[in-house]
């Protein structure tokens, strides 16, 4: 059997759909490429923004914001000296973007001028910080992406 222009052209075109058909189920069925929502209550938290925005600008107008340290036993917070650290409520949560189940939160409760997040639940790579307090029924918001 002879193959002329016209039949070579028909099987490249019918392999390379071929192809992309099968890259497009591989892909879109794989659990390794299971994509999720980057937060599971999307809209409520869209809802909150204006809020998030206001204690943003309360926290970049304090004397001295959040500092973060990284030391052997884990991350360090530090909180503005200006408050009395039994005052402070909030919270921490600490985002792993590439691993949901990596996520987690720890309470403020404090009694010294920093919170210690321990190592044992960092593991090395990027994460997202958000540090979330009230004082005196005034909110703040202090959020950072940093590498541990």
């Amino acid at each position: 059997m002879k193959l002329n222009w016209g039949t070579g052209i028909v099987i490249a075109i019918i392999g390379f759909m071929s192809f992309i058909m099968y890259f497009v189920i591989s892909m879109s069925t794989g659990e390794n490429y299971n994509h999720d929502l980057v937060s599971e209550e999307y809209y409520k938290k869209e809802l909150e923004f204006q809020g998030n925005i206001d204690a943003t600008k309360n926290a970049k107008e304090l004397n001295e914001n959040i500092k973060i340290k990284k030391i052997p036993e884990g991350l360090k917070v530090y909180f503005s000296t200006e408050f009395n650290p039994k005052d402070i409520t909030g919270k921490v949560f600490l985002y792993r973007p590439s691993n949901k189940q990596l996520d987690f939160e720890i309470p403020i409760s404090i009694s010294n001028t920093y919170l210690l997040v321990p190592e044992k639940r960092l593991l090395g790579g990027r994460w997202n910080i958000i540090v979330s307090w009230d004082y005196k029924n005034k909110a703040y918001l202090f959020e950072k992406e940093i590498n541990y």
